[in-house]
């Protein structure tokens, strides 16, 4: 029962990983996969974009938190 909780609650904050990084606004062209500069800048995050950021790390965070206690409950 708890291992399945668990499996849920990993399920839903990889969804929820994949999402919040897909949203992030990047303007990254192929240019920079080639070496190229492609125009890069500093560019402060602000609002939305700010919030989104700090969502992504802390979803990060529970997702590896909820792989350990899965690896703690398997044995």
């Amino acid at each position: 029962m708890k291992t399945t909780i668990i499996d849920i609650l990993q399920i839903v904050f990889g969804i929820g990983l994949i999402v919040s990084i897909l949203l992030q606004v990047r303007g990254s062209g192929l240019s920079s996969i080639f070496g190229g500069s492609g125009g890069e800048y500093f560019r402060a995050r602000r609002g939305l974009e700010k919030l989104l950021y700090y969502e992504t790390i802390i979803v990060a965070i529970l997702f590896v938190a909820t792989a350990i206690i899965s690896l703690i409950f398997i044995k």
